[in-house]
């Protein structure tokens, strides 16, 4: 009888496991899998080759075409490229949603909250009061560009104090970007030199280097964390995590202790006010502090990375730099600082810029989405919660509307006539439809106000202490430049 039990046992097992192997009826195409586990050892078999999430996709695509469908551990995730596929997603309301799992929820105490990582009415609710406070506390408005000047003029006063030597530049932005956001989000700012702080983004931006759009192996095999927790790198996102939310959890207390219920000094006031005199059950404290760690994540890294990349580009491509320095001269003149109203007339600067995004693709998979229903892709199959990645990269390396994708070249943007030409079918640094980033516009004027602020005042150079700057960056959810350094030299009035 016991045997029989076995037998039996071993059976059902070995269905199940032959089961676990058969794809969804008119899924994508791509690669078969293995029990359990899904294509996610081919997958890392290939990263170790190749160096970066969005080329290992990349590869997949050439091999099974413009959607590519994979397994990986419990999740289906499917990948499109191309700017017709990759609009399509961003468009559909059924792939509105955001993936959930172990991974999206660790960092929101087990829940689903945030506006990130959120969907639905928690987070349509949450992205309209977001976006309504920041407006009131200058997001948007003329009080953002005094809030950057601020900033730009702090960080340069720096570099014009440490420009006797070379200065490490791939982080020399991290704080001056985020103060900007925090000064909305919390009414305070930090020194640029706090030290604190700066281990915190740290870690921070190594956290982002840990794992991959699709939620990594934390997301595909949570029980990892019980056999590798370090090998996985769970210790380390939760090391992140405790430090971050005992920082929030710092300012938030403070907000408590002087909160005054007629007048609200910034975000996290309002935010408290709320729960003080509604009863909505999106406003907890929870929720508070994810929507903060939220917009510190988005405040402190993409920007600032585009703009050290910036400077790897200036440095790479000294007579571009050339250029829009003189744009600058000829156009704003040397008396005073570009601004925000200089934007449309600094035409071959605003492309250089555009010109960046897209050759940085700092974001090269943007936010993973979800189908909030089963449904379908061009003539293929998308089971419910299936995980769907967009590679922006395909599109802003698409070798038919790029020619010669790789080479950086500013004029792609401007027409015969040198006015700026943009086709944003092929051009989505911030995402499009209904989930484009939140903060596109302070992350333009960042971008604008703190690199025409730096060429206004210094030179970049190559500095031969310490190590190169390189055009390929780190791989990571967004990708980072490497560490190096530049000299920057003080232009003359």
């Amino acid at each position: 009888m016991f045997t029989f039990i076995c037998f039996v046992t071993v059976v059902i097992l070995l269905l199940l496991l032959l089961w676990d192997t058969i794809k969804p009826k008119e899924y994508p195409p791509g690669p078969s899998w293995v029990p359990i586990v899904g294509n996610f050892l081919d997958f890392r078999k290939r990263l170790a080759t190749i160096g970066y999430h969005h080329l290992v996709w990349k590869e997949f695509s050439e091999e099974y075409g413009s959607v590519v469908g994979l397994k990986m551990g419990r999740n289906f995730v499917v990948t499109v490229f191309g700017a017709d596929a990759v609009k399509e997603i961003l468009t559909r309301e059924e792939f509105d949603g955001r993936p959930d799992g172990f991974f999206f929820r660790l960092r929101t105490f087990g829940k689903r909250l945030g506006i990130v990582f959120s969907d639905g009415q928690l987070w349509q609710k949450q992205r309209k009061f977001s976006l309504q406070h920041l407006r009131n506390f200058g997001f948007g408005r003329k009080e953002m560009e005094e809030k950057i000047v601020e900033e730009t003029r702090d960080l340069i006063t720096v570099f014009k104090k440490q420009c006797s030597e070379p200065i490490w530049m791939h982080t020399a932005f991290d704080v001056s970007v985020l103060n900007v956001l925090w000064a909305m989000m919390a009414g305070e700012r930090f020194d640029i030199n706090d030290e604190r702080l700066r281990k915190l983004l740290n870690i921070l931006g190594d956290a982002f280097k840990l794992t991959d759009m699709s939620g990594g192996i934390l997301n595909q095999m949570p029980f990892v964390r019980f056999v590798a927790p370090e090998t996985c790198g769970y210790n380390q996102l939760m090391d992140v995590l405790i430090r971050m939310w005992e920082f929030l959890q710092e300012t938030i207390t403070d907000h408590r202790k002087t909160l005054c219920s007629l007048h609200a000094r910034d975000l996290i006031d309002a935010f408290l006010q709320n729960m003080n005199i509604k009863s909505d059950p999106s406003f907890t404290d929870d929720q508070l502090m994810s929507l903060c760690l939220d917009l510190f994540m988005a405040g402190s890294e993409t920007t600032s990375n585009t703009l050290s990349f910036s400077v790897v580009y200036m440095l790479e491509f000294p007579e571009i730099q050339k250029k829009v320095q003189e744009e600058m001269d000829e156009i704003v003149g040397r008396n005073r600082w570009p601004t925000l109203q200089d934007r449309l007339k600094l035409k071959y600067t605003e492309a250089v810029l555009m010109e960046i995004q897209r050759r940085a693709n700092i974001p090269p998979l943007g936010i993973a989405h979800r189908a909030t229903r089963k449904t379908n892709i061009f003539q293929y199959a998308v089971p419910e919660d299936t995980i769907i990645l967009t590679s922006l990269y395909s599109v802003h390396m698409d070798e038919k509307f790029w020619i010669d994708p790789l080479a950086f070249r500013p004029e792609r943007f401007l027409d015969k006539n040198g006015n700026l030409s943009v086709n944003e079918k092929y051009f989505l640094p911030f995402g499009y439809g209904k989930r484009r980033c939140l903060g596109e516009s302070l992350a333009k004027a960042n971008y604008f106000l703190f690199f025409t602020a730096l060429l206004h005042n210094f030179y970049l150079e190559k500095s031969f202490e310490g190590p190169s700057p390189q055009l390929e960056g780190v791989d990571g959810v967004t990708i980072s430049p490497k560490p190096f350094k530049a000299k920057l030299i003080p232009r003359s009035d």
